[in-house]
């Protein structure tokens, strides 16, 4: 049996990295359609058919009826391939989704929060999904009926994560799925591919087909995989979609005298135009850095943010133990730097504190 596998596809998402440019906002969203037309191209040219999506196909906050309905018609020129949608957190099947709402085509199955098995020729699909924005899970449950057919699971969840926070996202144990004996797990909510991470995988997270902001650098795509119905020997393949990805680019300022100069060596960079980028701006800095108005001055249009990871002119922890003035507002930075909870929290105090010491040593 040959499948394609897909998740986390999230129409409609405001794309709050991309927001400042309403432009790339809308393009995403249009970025977003045509990759699912591809996909939908892939299958009818590769005769695929089971087409499994697992979960956050749509942003329910944010999702439109007429995407609904694009989405849908692309459905409709695949009727041969049969369309198993699990619901995630962020697509729950709630009772004003579009799961509930929407008359989907013929050959398309959306699971509920209760477990669920399809029975189809040689292959059973299990599946159960979101009924809300968060879910603890039930797989425990699932007993597989017939280990002679190819058994499938599709759920949307956390698999062997530790964090705290990920326990309500219908936490996972890939121990646990390995001795219920499936011959595919198809999973969405981790964004991150995980198609080859060691021989003869059967648990796969996709990733995202469209990737949603700098914490999903890198390649886009999709799982195609085959299962041999008798021997159950698999193969998978991860197929790029063409969308734009999101890049770092570390600058080093270290021989930089100037925002001016700064600014021309930015613009004298290669950037290449399928990509958003982020400049992170690294080394000894010699100049105060103004990250916005940089970024307004620059002329590359598809560089939407820049950081500042430089090194400040003053060594905060030498200045902490003089006993000075300098010394303790030195302390309370440093005190305040401990307990900071991000990045910018970082950035805003070591800026505070280089400005401090300007004032100071005057």
């Amino acid at each position: 049996m040959k499948f394609v596998h897909i998740a986390d596809m999230h129409f409609d998402s405001p794309f709050v990295t991309l927001a400042q440019n309403e432009k790339f906002a809308q393009e995403r969203r249009l970025e977003q359609r045509k990759v699912m037309k591809n996909i939908v191209e892939y299958i009818k040219k590769e005769n695929i058919p089971y087409f499994f999506i697992a979960g956050d196909l749509y942003e329910q906050e944010y999702i439109r009826k007429s995407t609904i309905e694009y989405i849908n018609n692309l459905f409709k020129e695949i009727e041969n391939t049969k369309i198993f949608i699990v619901p995630g957190n962020h697509d729950p099947y709630i009772k004003n989704s579009f799961y509930q709402q929407y008359k989907w085509n013929s050959n398309v199955h959306v699971f509920t929060e209760k477990l669920e098995k399809i029975e189809d020729n040689n292959v059973n699909i299990y599946g159960y999904g979101f009924n809300d924005f968060y879910m603890k899970n039930e797989y425990e449950n699932i007993s597989i009926s017939n280990k002679n057919k190819v058994n499938i699971l599709i759920t949307h969840g956390s698999l062997d994560s530790g964090k705290e926070e990920n326990k309500e996202y219908n936490p996972l144990s890939s121990k646990k799925l390995t001795s219920l004996g499936f011959d595919y797990v198809a999973l969405g909510h981790i964004h991150k591919t995980t198609y080859n991470d060691y021989e003869n995988q059967r648990m796969v997270y996709p990733g995202s087909p469209v990737s949603l902001g700098f914490d999903e650098l890198g390649k886009r795509g999709f799982v195609a995989g085959e299962i041999d119905e008798v021997t159950k020997e698999i193969s998978l393949k991860f197929i790029e979609t063409t969308a734009k990805t999101f890049e770092e680019k570390n600058m080093d300022i270290s021989e930089i005298n100037s925002e001016e100069e700064l600014i021309e060596k930015i613009n004298s960079e290669h950037f290449d135009t399928d990509k958003y980028y982020k400049i992170i701006l690294v080394g000894k800095r010699r100049f105060d850095i103004d990250k916005d108005k940089i970024l307004r001055l620059i002329d590359i249009e598809n560089v939407i943010r820049i950081r500042n990871h430089t090194e400040i002119k003053y060594d905060i922890e030498e200045i902490a133990v003089q006993n000075s003035l300098k010394g303790l507002f030195a302390k309370q930075i440093l005190d305040k730097l401990h307990n900071s909870k991000n990045t910018n929290e970082t950035e805003q105090l070591l800026e505070a504190f280089e400005i401090g010491m300007e004032v100071l040593n005057k």
